[in-house]
């Protein structure tokens, strides 16, 4: 529709999982994308499905390893979205290959979102296990959205806007998913709802952006201006009335949080951390 925001999306769907393999299919895709689609029109955006291709990959690539193991933590000196913008997350290159080997590459390559199917990805992360002790840990994951905020510059362009998607397997999963790891890369947002700072893994009801049954996309300085960072994604267009996709701007400095697009509308927090401040 002419002058409405819209996102491109591209499922990729591997045709030889292996047999005991059943939590991703093309149906459950295209229906949570579907469901997805329901999500953000009250949000005012148009979720548009580019093409749905299946067929054999490698099958080294039906598992990988998401980032690469992080070298420094996040402490309570500055707050995550600045810690990820000192020291981003990195791409495996592993992952780097499994993507080229699935994403065709075309001009609109870095502002189209692209699904991708795999059995595992895994994301390794530090958390605090004792004393000023950290442990490396990895999960297994269902969605993961490789977003700016995290990565910043580290994952070619063409490939920038890729999401894996592991596990549609249960009615929660089906419904949320998808909507929720598109919302991490449109609104470049980690899990965070109003005066919820971001975290790891938050739990809680109301924000598509939080970990629950919650699709609530908030708007203004109150609701961390999560419409108003989605409206301004580099991945939105609209169509012009000749037809033509007229882009957002592109990240000013590679995607962090605090890029210059935004302008104010982003959200200013201390950094926080559960380690003993006596340690």
């Amino acid at each position: 529709m002419p002058g409405k925001p819209s996102v491109d999306v591209a499922i990729y769907v591997p045709s030889n999982f292996d047999p005991s393999f059943d939590k991703v299919s093309v149906s459950r895709m295209l229906e949570g994308l579907r469901i997805a689609k329901e999500i953000y029109r009250p949000a005012g955006l148009q979720v548009n499905l580019l093409s749905v291709k299946t067929g054999a990959v490698d099958p080294k690539f039906l598992s990988i390893q998401a980032n690469e193991i992080p070298r420094v933590p996040d402490t309570e000196y500055i707050n995550s979205y600045e810690s990820s913008k000192r020291h981003p997350a990195e791409l495996t290159e592993m992952a780097l290959r499994a993507f080229q080997s699935m994403v065709e590459v075309d001009d609109n390559s870095p502002n189209t979102i692209y699904l991708l199917a795999f059995q595992d990805v895994v994301f390794p992360f530090l958390e605090i296990s004792e004393g000023r002790n950290w442990t490396v840990k990895m999960v297994r994951t269902g969605g993961l959205s490789f977003p700016s905020y995290s990565y910043v510059d580290t994952i070619p362009r063409p490939y920038r806007g890729v999401i894996t998607i592991s596990n549609l397997s249960t009615p929660s999963r089906l419904s949320r998913t998808i909507a929720h790891e598109i919302g991490h890369k449109v609104m470049n947002v980690s899990h965070e709802y109003k005066d919820t700072n971001p975290a790891h893994e938050v739990y809680a009801e109301g924000g598509l952006m939080l970990y629950g049954d919650g699709a609530d996309i908030p708007s203004g300085e109150e609701g961390r201006w999560h419409l108003e960072r989605l409206l301004m994604s580099p991945y939105v267009y609209r169509l012009s009335p000749d037809g033509t996709k007229q882009w957002n701007r592109d990240y000013l400095e590679s995607g962090h949080y605090y890029d210059p697009i935004y302008e104010e509308k982003v959200v200013k927090f201390p950094g926080a951390t559960i380690m003993n401040p006596n340690w």
